[in-house]
């Protein structure tokens, strides 16, 4: 565990904690997702494993660049976040490090400072994002989760897929400008367990979506259209 400094300039400021995002609570990992920070500064490591503990990941972060390759060589990861610029280790041999031991893990780079040299060979290396110092909270917990669930360590729950296809459905019945009475009367349901479902409370079947469906003269897949995975 590396020790935190009491001193912080304007740019660490801008990585400090805030409150978790409502919508992490709402995804779920398909068993433990590990990440490796690889930074030389530890008061960086140390604030991404906070922003990134509300998320309950595994988060190990490693600062003394002569302990970077046998990190990598230990446990597999699925992330890591590795700065670009390490002292006295060759980007070049640290991304040989990744690619030797760590073959199956998204990667992540932040720098301090960024160059189209930089950025051409991340992308020859296929890195998955980009980002620069100094970073947001946000921004670098959607780089994250991004990576991870273009992996398929991530999906939606089930409550964020109740709520998410409710709101399909409220949005699709305004947009005919019915109530909530008309289309219950439509597809022969109670007004009260239709308003559950837009309001994600309850599941919808597959026979209600189906007459959801017919009655606001869309495909059910238009129902699923803006589902995030």
């Amino acid at each position: 565990m590396t020790t935190a400094h009491q001193n912080t300039t304007p740019a660490e400021e801008s990585l400090a904690p805030t409150e978790t995002d409502p919508s992490s609570s709402k995804r779920y990992m398909l068993g433990e997702v590990r990440i490796l920070v690889l930074d030389d500064d530890a008061r960086i490591g140390e604030l991404i494993q906070s922003i990134l503990a509300s998320l309950e990941f595994t988060v190990d972060a490693v600062s003394d660049p002569t302990r970077m390759e046998n990190a990598l060589r230990g446990n597999a990861y699925h992330l890591i976040i590795l700065d670009y610029f390490i002292p006295s280790v060759d980007s070049e041999m640290m991304m040989e490090w990744i690619r030797d031991f760590q073959p199956e893990a998204a990667i992540v780079v932040v720098t301090a400072f960024p160059s189209i040299d930089s950025a051409l060979q991340c992308l020859r290396a296929r890195i998955d994002d980009y980002i620069t110092k100094p970073f947001g909270v946000e921004q670098l917990r959607n780089a994250v989760m991004h990576s991870l669930k273009s992996r398929g360590l991530l999906r939606l729950s089930e409550e964020a897929l109740r709520e998410q296809i409710g709101a399909a459905i409220r949005e699709r019945r305004k947009a005919k400008s019915l109530t909530l009475a008309d289309l219950a009367k439509r597809i022969n349901i109670s007004t009260s367990y239709l308003s559950q479902v837009e309001l994600g409370k309850n599941s919808a079947s597959v026979e209600m979506l189906y007459r959801v469906a017919l009655a606001l003269r869309v495909r059910v897949a238009d129902l699923f259209e803006g589902v995030q995975s």
